[in-house]
């Protein structure tokens, strides 16, 4: 469930309607905002009292549980209840209780230690209450935010979740599989998301301090090369407010904007967070428009929406993987966009033009690819997104928020061009692969906007797609793209006078879609017709143009027109028939042996339905009754089969029945009942099986037409009555089921509340035509004021006849029933289905008018300090007490029959279904099923979506659907009626369906468990009750238990997909029920582990509960601001809450009660572990069960109650047990049990300032503090970085060392108080003796003291699991952390052996072990004094000297890792001995051969990757040691350089408000290695790759050397395009012309590295972000590159132009001189004498015309015209013999670049034909006969021009000349061979 689903709970606005003010009289206050559909229900005077009372009860009982401090039951239930009655009744009390419950659950959400159900619970119901922001102002309410940040921390960020501490419903399991992974990942984001809703619907409250506070608590975070930027940037996104009042605006944006934009402008490679960003910025844009200028940034925004997008662009482009992870969220960017336009200066809307202008091709049916889902989201949202900003402008009731300054509204013009901007695209996108509905959306957007300028382009496609046969895709698309546009269309309105005449042409060529063959055009058109239908009153007006004078020319053509309405309704009715006729079941189906429809026929009978119905409500009387005759013959002069055409026609007549009941009924009923009555006077025909066709369809058609208004039917009654009696005992199951059918339609049409017709007109449209126009009500919407429903409400008479019905039907068969369970009567089987049938029927028939069943309340279930009854919703019906209370009897005859049934005829599985289906309706049926109520909810929402005026808003909805909208609001109040108090009828009933769930006949549970899963979730706490009932199938010393009640019990417990399991239910006494039992129940007598599908149950139960277990709180402290805000809550009137305040003695029971639930959880809590530790005590407990024990037993750990000491024992022992999965878990638990028993570290918190070394670094720099501005390297944070001639190198200096472990601290600001460790003499003893130590701890301490347990526990860790699938155990790691953590250097003696041993075994398992023996070693000895680490260092060196110098290829990765995980968040300064010895010589280059070498690197590499910015001393050392090594030959050490280099750069960014690094600068480095390959840069002869692959020693000459240099310099390039934040253009420029020099043209694989890297470097810094001020330089080398002498480099320039231009299009163009210059370079290569160069240049321009870089203008058009027109040479009689001149004049180079500029025009524009291209096609054809190669080009692209404009030729057509399309015609069709 996503969370826009939690609740929506949608109100109108009431507008200024008499209402609100009675409203507030009778209820004494003033509502903040109620549902306005109550007021429009039948009973709805009753309802303010009703709703008084609940809220007093809810007030009272809430603040009472609240003082009284329980959480649960109280408080969880009493907000249950809030959010019921927030669904039945909206925001219906004062603002004094609005405020209330708002604090008052906002304490309760951030109660510290709350378990996170009910956090979920609570935050759910706070964010309903916080939705409507309108209704409460700043003034009214002020939230804290810290709290909500604490909250988050705890919950995403938690500290102890990974070590199995802390079970979130996300945390990832020991035993996911990967498919649950998935379903952990949608609760996680659940989680994640609702928390994230929380702070954005408080965030309007916070107060004027949070944004500095803020940014106090978050900037010290901003590291870049850190996973703390992201958390700060997503803290930004999510915290920062951004609604402050414009007064306020320099304590709030304006804080932080410049800062965060300057770095958004500055980084240029998308890294993770830059997506907040934008998201930060879109925000801020949206809330504040008009008072952020944002012009200056409008070019950047732009083209970084463009690179985003990842659109292909060129023929060899590589996209950067990062680019399609990180790129931003559309919907960010629509929002950003739709909140910048307008305003004085107009950029952005010509931005915007300029962005659909470059992409529009892409969105032509042609393309397709990844990226098209992204154009089609932009396209949707955007213009529903300015409709949004219009609405707020426009037509939005003025609230407290910022209102738009005037110079910023979007005006009229406005409004034109951003249509204008997005008709193209749209229309292109109507016929896109992915379906055409995007499309549609943003029709219906922008026709609210311009219905002129969109609306007809659509119908010049809607017409002719109508007329063609050929392609049903066009007409599907463009019908649903009307459909959007209908209400504009219909309405007309001054903008589209003319819209409404086009209505009925529409509908009438739209009648063919009703096709039998093709089922998708048939929906679509059903659909098309129904919602134009709906709009328009179908009514003759035509006699009005006589009539009356007053009429305009418009309205007198529709007047006339709608003459045509009763054609179309009989020819409609005509293509229905024939539909029906095609789809009879001896049709359809060649045997017989499926009776039932398909699934598509029964769409298309929905569709066909709901059409007619609607087509019917709208006609006009006279119109009616013509339909209705027609369909009354076609009904009564066939005979159908039941099941397929005859549902279809019965739907029909119903139709037309519900419409108009009276003339109906008068031609219907008469007729089916003689017809019946005729057939019947045979007796034989009662008896047969197969009954006659024409009685069973007559019977099918009577039920139908029954189903109308109860007071009609009533007038047929004896007939009805008598027909009833004939039929329900038929013999053929078929016959009595339609008379089932028929009783329960005439019972339920007379029992039910529900609305007689859905006109879009109230009263119809009888009116005279002189007063009343028809035409004018045309597309109209409903008026919530003056709605005027006609209710059905059940009259005393209806009544009398439903129990009538009911004492005549259903007591006889209640009798007949009773009768056989005694035994007197004898009865078939088939005689009690029968029976069951009827009373079914009368049971659903009648179910609103039977009262609830009742009894005694279920004791002892569960105490409360407050009440806990239900509150009642009335829903319109009351009981009558006198009458025969028939549910109770039903209740009370099917459960002894039940019995009886199971006893003497188990297998009677169809009246067992039938049964469970009673069982189901006794408990829940109140006249709606909740299923069906949810599907009419989600279908209402989708028809209300398609047709809703998003710009209007304020529910302008048509009648039909606001109608709807009421039915589902007294429906919602009947399903809601269903959760109820727990009653011992209920109990006995769920007994009953539990004893069905454990049948012998599978499908008899499972149907049995649907029901009994429903029952647990409506009754409260009945599941305590039922658990033992559950349990006693699964006890081991029970004999009497079948295999299948067994599994019956475990499905049971399994619980359905979506509802509660009874196994996991989140109370300590149901799991500690359960838990032990399912364990237990391994030794029962039905438990095999043969029977794969008892052991699949077993596992999916173990999997569930794994899955959903979330920790279970042992503390429920109830806080003290909670009870304040209770206090005030239970002192407020207006309703006065039901209970008064607590007193004192209450009070202080409260805490007492509180107290002692707190102590008997810890109780339960150790009492569970006991059990199961007792369970794993059984000898033959089979293998299965003792793991699922296991499992669970690791469930139980948590941070706030060590495990007590026996578990901790089982788990250390289970360190050494046989099994792997049982050793995994325990290394996870006993990494966790270390946790809960370390020692907490005494921290302080210093003012960074004042800590010496800080102080002595700054005097050390003339003690200049630099302003905190500043991030990066300043003379404050350099006493943290690795020095190595200030190492701490004695037992003093390492004390007096200030060490700081997060690598983020420092770069960017200190933070006010930073938290450091206390000194070493004020921490707790390190080292214990034995005897200090707690049990669990001494347990762990005598096993790993123990050389045998080691040993053993040594020889397992390094045996080898899934071969080659192995990795570095994070669990393992934790786990020796853990014990070196906390008991120091105890066990180092053991081990030092075995470390010695494996160090020096090469195998792959044993290399992991030590290294994660070593890892956890490293991290363990945070703590340790001095003298202990140093002898640590002195064992660990050699060990690793000796580790490194065995590496092999499957082992580097685990011990990159072990040196990464052991260098993270660790002071430099700690580790300098393991730095230092990494650093003695990474590249030996010699020993051990290359492989070594590059693991060196990589391990290096982990290690100083995780040290970040702290290290430049380290940095500059390797940089100086690789320098001399970068012409290494081998290929593997050449990327591993690379990727070092990369992450030696990595620190040199040039962020905003950063001071140059002290690491190495990628300039310098740049310049010397330039300098290097000057050799290659000078020779203009093509670079060979000819270095043999050998290290020949000797010296190879400068040459050689600078192309291995290269080499190892292009890997450089590639993998840090990849990874760096910025890309460093002056640098890369440099080396430019040396790629492309060497870079192919061709795309071949044959060529060698070299070559292939040096192309994907171009690609990849092509497509780098530019600058302005970087654009001349870049052209200017690029300019230059074009003058060389090599074709392959003028090739590639182009190539790359094309890329560079595309990606940084909008920075291009806001520099005219740019495009000029590129213009200039592109035509000068279009001369080029090479020729592919030249087509390239053809192409690239082509290109850039496309997207609209550069246009076609007079002068471009004037040289390409002088250029074509270069007069060639004549040529010169040759000699036969002589060689042909194959080297090409500059007059034809000439000729050819005019050709094929005239041939990149004509293919600039592939969809359409602007004016210019008629005469470019003539000229181009002049050169039809020239030489080659122009001969070629012109044919090409003629063929392409044939090919891109074939599919629309009929209106390109119409701009040639007829003489152009002579010559067209003549150069376009191929020649005949046979003419």
């Amino acid at each position: 469930m996503t969370v826009s689903d939690i609740i929506t709970v949608e109100e109108p606005q009431l507008g200024d309607c008499k209402m609100k003010k009675e409203a507030s009289e009778l209820l004494e206050f003033v509502p903040q905002k109620d549902v306005v559909y109550n007021q429009l229900l039948p009973y709805k005077d009753k309802l303010d009292d009703e709703s008084n009372e609940i809220l007093a009860q809810i007030k009272g009982n809430l603040g009472r549980a609240v003082e009284l401090r329980e959480i649960w039951p109280g408080v969880l239930f009493w907000t249950r209840k809030l959010s019921t009655y927030l669904r039945l009744y909206g925001r219906k009390f004062s603002k004094e209780d609005h405020v209330l419950f708002i604090k008052l659950l906002y304490e309760l959400v951030t109660i510290p230690k709350l378990e996170v159900s009910m956090m979920q619970c609570f935050a759910r119901l706070l964010i309903t209450l916080l939705k409507k922001k309108e209704l409460l102002s700043r003034d009214d309410l002020e939230l804290p935010w810290r709290p909500l940040y604490e909250l988050q921390d705890r919950i995403l960020d938690s500290k102890t979740a990974h070590l199995g501490l802390n079970w979130f419903p996300s945390s990832l399991r020991p035993r996911s599989s990967s498919k649950h992974i998935l379903v952990k990942l949608a609760q996680r984001c659940s989680l994640e998301a609702v928390l994230k809703v929380l702070i954005k619907n408080c965030r309007p409250y916070f107060p004027v301090s949070a944004t500095q506070e803020m940014l106090d608590e978050w900037k010290p975070l901003m590291c870049p090369f850190d996973d703390t930027m992201e958390k700060a940037m997503g803290y930004f996104e999510l915290f920062l407010p951004t609604t402050l009042p414009p007064e306020l605006h320099d304590k709030g944006y304006k804080l932080w904007f410049d800062d965060l934009i300057s770095l958004w402008v500055s980084v240029q490679n998308l890294p993770s967070w830059e997506v907040d960003l934008v998201s930060i910025f879109a925000r801020l844009a949206n809330d504040n428009i008009g008072y952020i200028d944002w012009d200056p940034y409008i070019p950047k925004i732009f083209t970084r929406i463009l690179r985003s997008l990842n659109l292909p662009v060129g023929s060899n482009q590589m996209l950067v993987s990062r680019y399609l992870t990180n790129a931003y969220d559309i919907g960010h960017v629509v929002i950003w966009i739709s909140a910048m336009l307008g305003g004085p200066s107009k950029q952005t809307q010509t931005q915007l033009s300029g962005l659909f202008n470059s992409i529009a091709s892409f969105f032509h049916p042609s393309n397709n690819g990844s990226w098209l889902m992204k154009l089609m989201k932009l396209l949707q949202r955007l213009p529903a997104s300015v409709v949004k900003r219009l609405h707020r402008e426009r037509f939005r009731t003025p609230t407290w928020l910022t209102p738009i300054p005037p110079s910023h509204l979007l005006s009229e013009q406005d409004i034109t061009d951003f249509v204008e901007s997005m008709k193209q695209p749209v229309l292109l996108a109507m016929f896109s692969k992915t379906g055409s509905l995007d499309a549609a959306q943003a029709l219906q957007n922008l026709a609210l906007l311009r219905p002129e300028l969109v609306i007809p382009p659509v119908l010049e496609k809607t017409y002719p797609a109508m007329e063609t046969l050929t392609e049903p895709h066009q007409l599907t698309a463009t019908l649903s793209c009307m459909i959007g546009v209908a209400r504009c269309l219909v309405a007309g309105g001054q903008r589209f006078p003319e819209g409404p005449t086009h209505m009925l042409p529409l509908l009438m060529r739209a009648l063919p879609g009703i096709d039998p063959n093709d089922f998708r055009k048939c929906m679509i058109t059903f659909q098309f017709i129904a919602t134009f239908v709906t709009l328009v009153p179908l009514v003759d007006c035509s006699s009005a143009i006589r009539a009356r004078d007053d009429l305009t020319q418009v309205e007198k053509e529709l007047c006339s027109a709608s003459a045509e309405f009763e054609d179309f309704v009989l020819q409609f009715i005509d293509r229905c028939f024939a539909l029906i006729d095609s789809s009879t079941l001896e049709q359809t189906r060649e045997e017989m042996e499926t009776e039932k429809m398909t699934q598509l026929e029964s769409l298309v009978e929905l569709g066909l339905s709901s059409t007619f119905n609607t087509i019917l409500t709208q006609c006009s009387a006279e119109i009616f009754k013509v339909a209705l005759e027609k369909v009354f013959n076609f009904a009564t002069t066939n005979i159908f089969e039941t099941h397929v055409a005859g549902r279809m026609v019965a739907d029909m007549c119903r139709a037309a029945a519900k419409c108009h009941p009276a003339e109906a009924l008068q031609l219907f009923v008469p007729h089916c009942c003689s017809a019946i009555l005729q057939i019947t006077t045979n007796e034989e025909v009662l008896n047969e099986e197969e009954l006659d066709k024409e009685l069973m369809w007559n019977l099918q058609l009577l039920s139908e037409v029954s189903r109308v208004d109860g007071d009609k039917v009533l007038l047929y009654r004896s007939q009805l009555v008598q027909i009833l009696q004939l039929t329900l005992h038929l013999k053929s199951k078929q016959g009595y089921s339609l008379a089932c059918k028929l009783l329960h339609h005439i019972l339920r049409s007379v029992c039910l509340i529900y609305p007689k017709e859905y006109c879009s007109v109230p009263g119809g449209f009888q009116g005279h035509t002189d007063k009343y126009l028809p035409i004018k009500d045309w597309g109209r919407s409903g008026d919530l004021c003056n709605l005027d429903i006609q209710w059905h409400v059940p009259t005393a008479e209806e009544k009398e006849f439903a129990f009538y019905l009911l004492d005549l039907v259903l007591k006889p068969e209640l009798q007949r029933l009773q009768r056989c369970t005694k035994g007197e009567q004898e009865m078939s089987r088939d005689d009690v289905l029968q029976s069951l049938s009827i009373v079914h029927h009368c049971l659903l028939g009648a179910g609103s008018l039977l009262s609830p069943l009742n009894g005694e309340p279920v004791p002892d279930l569960i105490s409360s300090v407050v009440q806990m009854n239900e509150t009642n919703v009335y829903a319109g019906v009351d009981y009558d007490a006198f009458k025969e209370n028939y549910r109770q009897e039903i209740c009370n005859t099917i459960r002894p029959l039940l019995r009886h049934t199971l006893v003497h005829s188990e297998d009677d599985t169809k009246s067992l279904f039938s049964i469970i289906k009673i069982i189901s309706d006794l408990l829940h049926f109140k006249g709606v099923h909740k299923h069906e109520f949810d599907s009419r909810w989600k279908s209402f929402s989708l028809v209300k979506k398609s047709m809703e005026n998003r710009l209007h808003g304020s529910k302008q909805h048509i009648r039909a659907l606001l109608i709807d909208r009421v039915m589902l609001q007294h429906e919602l109040r009947n399903v809601i009626l269903g959760s109820c108090d727990y009653k011992t009828v209920h109990k006995d009933l769920i007994n009953d369906l539990l004893r069905l769930s454990t049948s012998r006949y599978s499908q008899v549970r499972s149907k049995a468990q649907t029901v009994l899963f429903a029952a647990l979730g409506t009754y409260n706490f009945c599941c305590k009750d039922i658990i033992p009932a559950v349990l006693e199938y699964l006890d081991p010393n029970r004999t009497d238990v079948t295999q299948q009640q067994f599994k019956g019990a475990l499905y049971c417990l399994l619980g359905n997909y979506s509802g509660i399991c009874l196994a996991n239910l989140q109370y300590w006494d149901c799991i500690a029920m359960t838990w032990p039992a399912i364990v237990r129940s391994g030794m029962s007598s039905c438990m095999s582990l043969e029977k794969p599908s008892i052991v699949r149950l077993f596992d999916d139960l173990a999997d569930k509960i794994h899955r959903q277990y979330e920790t279970i709180g042992i503390d429920f402290s109830v806080p003290e601001g909670c009870l304040e805000v209770a206090h005030k809550l239970l002192k407020t009137s207006n309703p006065e809450p039901t209970l008064g305040g607590v007193s004192e003695e209450e009070e202080l029971e409260g805490k007492r009660q509180q107290l002692e639930i707190n102590d008997k959880s810890k109780q339960k809590y150790e009492k569970l572990v006991a059990a199961l530790l007792d369970c794993l005590k059984y000898r033959n407990m089979p293998w299965k069960f003792e793991q699922i024990a296991i499992g669970f037993l690791s469930l139980m750990l948590r941070d706030d109650h060590p495990l007590p000491s026996p578990a901790v024992l089982f788990f250390v022992q289970c360190l050494n047990h046989d099994s792997i999965l049982v050793r995994n878990v325990a290394i996870a638990a006993v990494g966790g049990i270390l946790q809960q028993l370390k020692s907490p570290h005494k921290k302080v918190a210093v003012n960074p300032y004042n800590i010496s070394e800080l102080k002595s670094s700054l005097q050390s720099n003339d003690g200049k503090a630099l302003s905190s501005l500043l991030a990066g390297d300043r003379p404050d944070n350099q006493w943290l970085q690795y020095d190595s001639s200030r190492l701490p190198r004695s037992q003093k200096d390492w004390n007096e060392c200030c060490f700081i472990e997060k690598t983020h601290w420092g770069y960017s600001t200190w933070p006010r108080k930073l938290l450091l460790y206390a000194p070493p003499d004020e921490q707790p003893k390190q080292s214990k003796k034995r005897e200090e130590m707690i049990e669990s701890e001494q347990i762990i301490y005598d096993h790993f003291s123990d050389v045998l347990f080691i040993d053993q526990f040594i020889r397992y860790l390094s045996l080898e699991d899934r071969k080659g699938k192995d990795k570095f155990s994070p669990r393992r790691f934790c786990l020796f952390k853990g014990l070196f953590r906390n008991f120091e250097d105890a066990f180092l003696p053991l081990l030092k052996p075995h470390m010695e041993r494996l160090v020096e075994d090469s195998h792959e398992s044993t290399q992991r072990c030590v290294a994660e023996i070593i890892s956890g070693l490293i991290r363990g000895s945070k703590h340790w004094s001095y003298n202990k680490v140093e002898k640590l260092w002195d064992l660990l060196c050699p060990l690793l000297r000796t580790a490194l110098s065995n590496i092999t290829i499957e082992t580097y990765a685990d011990w990159g890792t072990c040196i990464a995980t052991a260098c993270e968040s660790r002071d430099p300064r700690k580790l300098h001995w393991l730095f230092e010895m990494l650093m003695e010589s990474p590249v030996k280059g010699g020993v051990g051969g290359s492989f070594v070498d590059a693991c060196h690197l990589y391990i290096l590499q982990g290690g100083l990757a995780q040290q970040q910015w702290r290290v430049p001393e380290l940095l500059h050392r390797l940089l100086q040691h690789l320098e001399p090594k970068l012409t290494q030959v081998y290929k593997n050490v050449r990327e591993r350089i690379g990727s070092v280099l990369t992450y030696i750069f990595m620190i040199d960014v040039n962020l905003p408000y950063t001071r140059p690094t002290a690491s190495p600068r990628i300039r310098e480095f740049t310049e010397r290695v330039v300098a290097r390959l000057k050799p290659l840069m000078e020779g203009e002869e093509e670079i060979q790759n000819h270095v043999m692959e050998e290290n020949a020693e000797g010296n190879q000459d400068e040459r050689t050397q600078a192309i291995k240099l290269l080499k190892t310099v292009l890997k450089w390039l590639m993998t840090s395009a990849g990874r760096s934040f910025s890309s460093v253009v002056p640098e890369q420029l440099l080396l430019l012309p040396l790629l492309f020099k060497i870079a192919p043209v061709e795309n071949d694989d044959s060529y060698d590295e070299m070559k292939r890297d040096a192309k994907t470097c171009l690609s990849l810094i092509s497509q780098g972000l530019l600058y302005s001020e970087q654009i001349p330089q870049v052209l200017s080398l690029l300019e230059e590159i074009s003058r060389s002498s090599s074709w392959h480099a003028r090739y590639s320039v182009l190539t790359y132009l094309q890329i560079m231009v595309f990606y940084n299009l909008f920075t291009f163009l806001s520099d005219a001189k740019a495009v000029s210059d590129v213009r200039a370079l592109v035509m000068r290569l279009l001369e080029d004498e090479q020729l592919e160069v030249r087509e390239l240049a053809a192409t690239t321009l082509s290109g850039f015309l496309q997207c609209d870089f550069l246009s076609i203008d007079e002068p471009l058009q004037a040289r390409i015209e002088s250029l074509s027109k270069t007069r060639l040479p004549k040529r010169k009689r040759r000699e036969l013999c002589s060689v042909v001149d194959t080297i090409p004049s500059t007059d034809l180079v000439r000729r050819h670049a005019g050709v094929l500029g005239l041939s990149a025009c004509v293919l600039s524009s592939p969809y359409d034909v602007p004016t210019w291209m008629p005469q470019m096609l003539m000229d181009l054809s002049a050169h039809l006969n020239d030489t080659q190669p122009i001969e070629m080009t012109v044919k090409k692209t003629l063929s392409d021009f044939r090919r891109t404009h074939y599919d629309n030729w009929q209106e390109h057509k119409q701009k040639f000349t007829d003489d152009q399309l002579l010559v067209l015609t003549d150069l376009l069709v191929s020649p005949c061979y046979y003419a």
